[in-house]
């Protein structure tokens, strides 16, 4: 029977260095720490990042160095500065000289009304007027009349006033020699007192009747010009029917035919001034604290860039919009239409030499407050602070430095994470 296996057993030399297994085990554990120090960066971008992004549905941009103007392009529209509507001044009959579209120069006749009350009136007003002309002039003859009577009276007053103080001279004589009685004498006296009176009376007379008559004259003469002023309004309302053309223009529209039956005030003519066009825009209200008077505007007509000024602004904000009129510093170029429309971009700003990025989507997912920085293949959100905004450029104030890349598009859909692995 045997107890055990020791008697069996036998003592074996441990084998001196590195055996096989020892050696293969020893390669492998040295290539996966190799392994791991090569991924280890991926690794933690991959354990860091909070999801994964396919980058042909992005666009990315680098951040650069150069001048940034801050705009708006909005659409214009050219219009006429001048473009009134001429109406009819009274009731009556209209016959057209002139067509839609056709050319006029300045003082044409456009059209005349046929107005036979405002003809009558005037008729009537001239010949109010030369009745009062010849009253004026009767006064006239009147005055001349009376003055002259008055003057031949105080001639002869004066005359019996020489002759009373020669009889007062004869009678004072004759009474100092006793040949003539004392009321002889006196009764001479007092003939030549009552002759100074009548000589001062016809005086007085003439002097009143001046007055009166140039007082009558200058009434007459009021009421001839107060007539007369009636006379000359009408005679204006009557040339007035006579519609002629304001400007050199082209007649835009003719709302009545020709023998039409108008009102007073009723339209009759449009016409336009193609020599002072203007641009109208429509602004976001958005804008609405930055355009001034003088704020710089790019004109695009055609391949043709021209630049110009803002010239009026609407204090009035309509339908989300203000409106604002423009016209450009070196003129239009010819063949400008009325109505044409064209693009135009308002100029609020210039900034040299800033960083700035291509405006995209980006700008309004983060609010403009925050953007991812591609690096490889992982991009990261980093808090940014924006300046300046034009329609195809934002300025970068921080968080931002030249050469890095941004990505531009849309970011809503990161979620706000923190990092993204690209793919």
């Amino acid at each position: 029977m045997i107890e055990n296996s020791s008697s069996m057993d036998r003592t074996v030399a441990a084998p001196k260095g590195l055996t096989r297994n020892r050696a293969v085990l020893l390669g492998g554990t040295i290539a996966l720490a190799i392994l791991a120090a090569v991924l280890f960066p991926s690794i933690r971008r991959w354990s860091n990042a909070d999801r994964s992004v396919d980058t042909t549905t992005m666009s990315i941009a680098a951040v650069t160095r150069g001048d940034l103007r801050r705009d708006v392009s909005v659409q214009g529209r050219v219009v006429a500065a001048l473009h009134p509507t001429l109406v009819a001044p009274a009731q009556g009959t209209v016959s057209m000289t002139a067509k839609a579209g056709q050319v006029v120069r300045r003082g044409e006749t456009l059209a005349v009304i046929d107005s036979p009350e405002v003809r009558s009136a005037l008729e009537q007003a001239k010949a109010q007027l030369l009745s009062l002309q010849s009253d004026t002039e009767r006064e006239k003859i009147a005055g001349r009349q009376s003055a002259a009577r008055l003057r031949q009276e105080a001639d002869i007053a004066r005359t019996r006033l020489e002759a009373a103080k020669r009889a007062l001279v004869r009678a004072e004589t004759l009474h100092k020699e006793g040949l003539l009685n004392r009321g002889d004498f006196e009764r001479a006296q007092d003939e030549l007192h009552l002759a100074e009176l009548q000589v001062a009376q016809a005086t007085r007379e003439i002097t009143l009747s001046d007055e009166s008559s140039s007082f009558n004259v200058r009434a007459r003469s009021l009421q001839v010009e107060r007539q007369q002023s009636v006379a000359a309004e009408l005679q204006k309302r009557f040339d007035d029917l006579t519609i002629r053309a304001p400007f050199d223009g082209m007649i835009a529209a003719l709302p009545v035919n020709d023998r039409d039956s108008v009102v007073a005030n009723a339209p009759v003519i449009s016409i336009v001034n193609l020599s002072s066009l203007e641009l109208e825009l429509q602004i976001p209200e958005d804008y609405a604290a930055d355009v001034q008077i003088g704020t710089p505007v790019s004109i695009t007509y055609g391949a043709e860039e021209q630049q110009g000024h803002v010239t009026a602004v609407s204090p009035e904000v309509t339908g989300n919009q203000i409106t604002a009129r423009a016209v450009p510093d070196r003129g239009w170029p010819a063949g400008m239409k009325q109505n044409q429309r064209v693009t135009t971009r308002l100029v609020f700003e210039s900034k040299h030499n800033v960083l700035k990025l291509p405006r995209g989507a980006f700008f309004e997912s983060g609010g403009g407050r925050s953007a991812y920085v591609v690096d490889g293949n992982s991009a990261t959100r980093r808090t940014i602070e924006s300046g300046a905004v034009s329609v195809s450029e934002i300025e970068i104030v921080s968080g931002l430095q030249e050469g890095e890349r941004i990505i531009v598009s849309d970011t809503s859909a990161f979620g706000n994470a923190r990092a993204i692995i690209l793919h």
